[in-house]
């Protein structure tokens, strides 16, 4: 069979644009490994009518609804290569050797966290007391005490927001990186600046109570937010040969207004084509992406 569309995951971005096909009377296909970057998270929040569900049942149930329809087909596995197929459409290669075939292609893949070395008990704890955005976790650790990692190249000026939710300490994490000026506006917000090298956090199981400092000193914290650096989880856009631009954290897939990349007939929606990541946002790109799929299936491009 050939797919109108085929839709290389299967997370917020890729469940809303392929939506927006199945509703269009496409044919469509979901392609998705089930490891989306938010599944660390218990809750998410912040989302509109879904604030405080687990993300794993938002997906669970945006797919059940998605499957409800019959041009719709869902297939777990993860997409190895893609490349077009000569005849104005493209072609994926799965990991278990199956071929798919769609004549438009979207890359909703998502991308990988990548954490700084060297400090020990930060994986284990992402997504509950390791945290990215405070608008989405900052609200269950109002007043307490927040920590705020932030690496090169990024201003230290996150600080200045976290501190909006509890009395936040900026560590520096032995690179100093912070110029008078910043250091002035810091300390007027009531963000303590801590220097020194961190080599582990402190705190059990998951939750957390301190970071460890490599002169020994303890800094009790009850969360710490940080900007990991992220790449892309799939190689196939550079495959395919998108275009990238150098985002806030990471490689982010280039995209015009209607999220076409800058190969024709694909296109990019959620954290793997924007700066700025968030759920709500993911499921928005989405949207956008599946009816400019759409619009172009029927007046060309």
């Amino acid at each position: 069979m050939r797919y109108d569309a085929l839709v290389v995951g299967g997370s917020f971005a890729g469940l809303s644009a392929a939506m927006q096909l199945a509703r269009a009377r496409k044919k469509v296909c979901v392609v998705d490994a089930g490891a989306p970057r938010n599944r660390f998270a218990a809750a998410a929040h912040g989302f509109f009518g879904q604030d405080g569900v687990p993300p794993l049942k938002m997906i669970a149930d945006a797919r059940a609804k998605l499957l409800a329809y019959p041009n719709v087909t869902f297939i777990e596995g993860r997409v190895a290569s893609a490349q077009a197929d000569g005849a104005g459409g493209f072609v994926a290669s799965l990991e278990d050797n199956r071929q798919l075939s769609a004549g438009k292609l979207l890359l909703a893949f998502g991308v990988q966290d990548g954490f700084p070395g060297g400090i020990a008990g930060v994986r284990e704890r992402w997504g509950t007391s390791v945290l990215h955005c405070p608008y989405c976790h900052g609200y269950e650790f109002s007043g307490r005490r927040l920590g705020v990692l932030i690496e090169a190249p990024h201003p230290p000026d996150h600080a200045m927001l976290i501190a909006e939710w509890g009395p936040a300490t900026l560590f520096l994490n032995g690179n100093n990186t912070v110029d008078e000026e910043a250091r002035a506006k810091l300390l007027a917000r009531g963000v303590t600046i801590e220097p020194g090298r961190i080599v582990a956090l402190e705190g059990p199981a998951k939750d957390l109570s301190g970071v460890r400092l490599d002169d020994g000193r303890i800094v009790p914290v009850d969360a710490l937010f940080m900007v990991p650096r992220t790449r892309p989880s799939s190689p196939i856009a550079e495959q395919l040969g998108c275009a990238f631009d150098d985002g806030p954290a990471g490689p982010v897939i280039r995209t015009d207004a209607m999220k076409m990349t800058t190969v024709t007939g694909v296109y990019a929606a959620g954290d793997v084509a924007m700066p700025m990541h968030n759920a709500t946002l993911s499921s928005a790109d989405g949207v956008m992406a599946g009816t400019s799929m759409h619009r172009a299936m029927v007046f060309g491009a």
